[in-house]
Formats: C-alpha cells, structure tokens, sequence
C-alpha cells in the first residue's frame, strides 16, 4: 500500500501548514503529500482546504475576498507552538523542494468544485513548469472539467478524479475528463476489484483533523487492498511509516 499525508501530517498538527508538510517530509517511505489550493482575491494560490477561512483562523469570510497580505495576517494556532499562517503554494514548493528532487509526490486538489477560480489551472501548471516539478504532481478535483483543462495545458499531466464512491469515479473518467486515477472516500468502493482492474485506486480519508486527540488505532490494509485500493490517503501517516 502506498501511503499519503492528507493535507500533511493533518492529526497531530494543523492541516495545510508548512509544519504539517514539514513533518510529512520527514518520513522517508512517504510516497506523497496531498493538499489543496485556492485564489486569493488578487489571484495568489494559496493552500487551505475550506473555501472559507471561518474553521481554521480567527477571520471570517471566503479565502476568495481576501488579498494574499491580508490572508497572511490570519493566525492558525497551535498548541505550545508558534502559530502558522496559510501557506501561498510558492512557500510549500519551497520547503518541499529537497524532498521532491528526491522523489516524494504532490497531490493538488484544485478546490474549484463549489467556487470557479478563473484561471486557476493555467497558474499552478506555469508554477510546476516553471519549477520542473511536473513529472512528481498529480492533479485531483471533484470538478470534471478542471481536469479537462489541465490536460489541454499539459497532456504529460498525471489526473486523478475525485467523488465519494469510486463507481462516480468510474462513470466521470469515462465521460472523458483525461483522469487515469480514480479517488474515492475509502469506505465506498462500490465495484468489485476486477472492475477496478488496471486503475489507481487513491483513497481518502475524513475526520480526526488537528486538534482532535489521536485515535491510537491503526487500519489493517490487507482488506483494503483486496478491494482494489492502490494508495491510502491518510490523517496520520506516521503511526505507519517512520
């Protein structure tokens, strides 16, 4: 089973931040750290998952009605630790640079399922162009027609589709989005492993974000290999690998 951090090392510090990251880059058997980008009001990717500042900040309001300086004042706190802001992509390129030359994978969720960012996509493949990082990225959206763009800019681009039960996977792969990964909630694999033969299979998974305590369990992955699941996309990684 190949292992992600979901949103880094999402359980026991906070999601989307460069110390997440930080963490998951130090575990060397990591196969890839997954994340999410959106636009800020002046068009600055930046990496927060909600379209909404509210649950992780002290501020209010759409990430999209904010200008990059003003969403750099937002604090996400930490216990007994300095506090961290919501990383722009360039500052996560940055830190996870070293660790990309030497193979670990990024999975971009482009979160423009609920809002459109106009030109979303043209800014995060000139990025990963411009950095020659595109040949460890993996795009991901819920949102078909994203994908549909990405492979017009960059037909080399690695797709995976996003939805809930891997058969709507299935059903937006053949409707053409260029995706060759499907990406389901990994409790709803819904076709059996011979349907799923020949596909990527990265699942995702929810719940027990920072601050939450740690649950202290670990998944058996046997079964879930046995159902056609291929990577795991985990909140905790590092109870697995080290």
């Amino acid at each position: 089973m190949k292992l992600w951090a979901h949103r880094g090392c999402s359980q026991r510090y906070p999601e989307n931040t460069l110390l997440a990251f930080e963490k998951a880059a130090e575990l060397k058997e990591l196969t890839g750290i997954e994340l999410d980008i959106q636009l800020t009001k002046d068009g600055e990717l930046v990496v927060i998952h909600d379209e909404r500042v509210d649950r992780t900040t002290e501020g209010i309001g759409y990430v999209k009605d904010y200008s990059i300086s003003e969403i750099k004042k937002l604090h996400i706190y930490t216990d007994n630790r300095p506090s961290q802001s919501i990383p722009t992509m360039e500052e996560v390129f940055d830190l996870l640079k070293p660790r990309i030359q030497m193979g670990l994978k990024i999975n971009i969720e482009l979160k423009n399922s609920v809002l459109s960012y106009e030109g979303m996509e043209e800014k995060i493949v000139e990025m990963v162009h411009r950095r020659g990082f595109q040949n460890r990225i993996i795009y991901s959206s819920f949102y078909a027609r994203s994908l549909e763009r990405l492979k017009i800019l960059d037909e080399n681009a690695e797709l995976g589709i996003l939805d809930v039960k891997v058969s709507d996977c299935l059903y937006k792969i053949k409707g053409g989005c260029g995706a060759k990964a499907l990406h389901p909630f990994w409790k709803e694999i819904d076709l059996t492993p011979e349907q799923l033969k020949g596909y990527t299979i990265r699942a995702w998974m929810r719940g027990h974000l920072y601050p939450e305590k740690p649950t202290g369990t670990r998944l058996d992955f046997a079964p879930l290999e046995a159902q056609g699941i291929t990577d795991i996309i985990l909140n905790e990684p590092e109870r697995y690998i080290g």
